[in-house]
Parts: structure tokens; C-alpha cells; sequence
């Protein structure tokens, strides 16, 4: 369902839903900058997109897709990785980056609905339920090796130069190309999957 069409069947679901999704995407795209400046990149810094502001990551397209088919994305936030110390090391970790943020943000909704005795129903509860299940699906989602998901990035870490040319040269066609692996449902065992991992992670931190 599209988050428009969700916004006029339930207000009170829209406010609990768009809140985590929004910020889980601005801090899984503020975690790649802060990577990249920590190993040396300072491109994302120098943009202003070290912030929390949604103004500064919001795509208008992206936008738009999300609220009306219910899948979109926000501005990646720039890396130069010629900046980096160590290239194939930072290419992993700036990569990586958003994922781990958003296992980690799914952690601590998960740990907070244990530790906080919230009522069952209740709209925090609601909010952080939500927290958790969107950061798994983002995590899941990002791991995919086609670019330009963050998946393809980690994957060219490993590799030779030759295959991440091969890779890259995907790149322009990559949104497109998942975009018709999601509407045939072809990705649909892949996600399922990569979420039955980083649960089962989580489960190794929170029993």
C-alpha cells in the first residue's frame, strides 16, 4: 500500500510509520558520510549531509514513489572514494555502513520493546515494532548485490578490478533493473532470506 493511500484509511498508522521509515533512511545514508569521513572522504561534510534534516536527503522522485506504491529511496549521500586512506577497505566499510546502522537501529528498537514495559497496543510500542521491521526490510533490502545497492559495493571490495568495472557499468541501469525484479517478484526469496539472517542475528544479541 502506498503511504498516501495509508494516510487517508489511518492518519494515526501514517504518523507511526513514515517517522522511523524516514529517519531509518536519513541514518542509513548519514552513517555512509560519516564512514567516509572518519577513513578521509570529507565530500559528504563539506554538502552539509552529516545532519538528521530530511531536507537535506529527500529525492523528489523517490518521494513520490514511496508515497504512492510504497517503495522509494532518498538521496545517496556523495562519496568520493579516491579521498579514502585504504580504497578496497573503505569501499567495504562505507558500504556496509548503512546496513550496520540499521541492524543496529532494529537492535535497539527490539531491545527497548524488552527492556521498557510498554502497553501492547500502544502507539510507542506500535512506532518501535514498526522501528524494527523497517530497518530488518532496509538492512535485507540494501544487501542485494546489484548496484546501486549498497550489496554490489561490498561485493566489489572482494573482488578484481575487472569485475567491479563489470559491476559498475550496471550501475546506470541498476535501479531499473530492480525495480522489475521487485514487480515479478523475483527478489522475493532473496529478501525473505537476508531477513532470516539478520534476525537470527539479532536473536544472538537479544535471546
Amino acid at each position: 500500500m502506498g503511504l498516501l493511500r495509508l494516510l487517508f484509511h489511518d492518519p494515526l498508522a501514517f504518523v507511526l510509520l513514515i517517522i522511523p521509515l524516514l529517519y531509518s533512511v536519513i541514518i542509513h545514508e548519514v552513517a555512509h558520510g560519516w564512514v567516509a569521513y572518519k577513513m578521509g572522504d570529507a565530500t559528504a561534510k563539506w554538502l552539509g549531509r552529516l545532519t538528521l534534516d530530511p531536507r537535506k536527503h529527500l529525492d523528489p522522485l523517490g518521494t513520490v514513489m514511496l508515497l504512492f506504491i510504497g517503495f522509494g529511496w532518498a538521496k545517496p549521500v556523495p562519496v568520493n572514494f579516491n579521498n579514502l586512506r585504504d580504497q578496497r577497505k573503505g569501499l567495504i566499510f562505507v558500504s556496509a555502513a548503512g546496513i550496520t546502522a540499521n541492524i543496529l537501529l532494529a537492535m535497539l528498537a527490539l531491545l527497548a520493546l524488552r527492556l521498557v514495559h510498554l502497553p501492547p497496543y500502544g502507539a510507542a510500542t506500535t512506532m518501535l515494532l514498526y522501528l524494527a521491521r523497517i530497518n530488518i526490510i532496509l538492512a535485507a533490502f540494501n544487501l542485494i548485490p546489484i548496484p546501486p545497492l549498497d550489496g554490489s559495493k561490498i561485493l566489489m571490495g572482494f573482488t578484481s578490478r575487472n569485475f567491479q568495472y563489470s559491476i559498475a557499468r550496471l550501475e546506470p541501469y541498476g535501479m531499473f533493473i530492480i525495480i522489475g525484479l521487485l514487480l515479478l517478484g523475483v527478489l522475493d526469496p532473496v529478501i525473505t532470506f537476508l531477513e532470516w539472517a539478520i534476525i537470527s542475528l539479532i536473536g544472538l544479541v537479544i535471546p
